[in-house]
């Protein structure tokens, strides 16, 4: 690694600390809500793709059943 590369790393580091420095951090009440609203909405997603492949399952098998031969 040359001296240019190793100041320009440097610097690079500099304006990462200082940038991390300006965001507004959540506080603990916030995660707690944030992480309970993705989880109750990544289960309400689960449970309505749950209830479509149970529903198309049953209509494929459904029209399967009414072509095929009864052999």
């Amino acid at each position: 690694m040359s001296e240019k590369q190793s100041l320009d790393m440097g610097k690079f580091a500099a304006e990462v600390r200082l940038e991390a420095a300006k965001v507004t951090w959540p506080n603990r009440k916030e995660v707690g809500v944030t992480t309970g609203m993705v989880i109750w909405m990544v289960i309400i997603a689960s449970l309505f793709l749950f209830a479509v492949d149970f529903t198309a399952q049953h209509l494929v098998r459904g029209l399967l059943s009414l072509f095929s031969s009864g052999a």
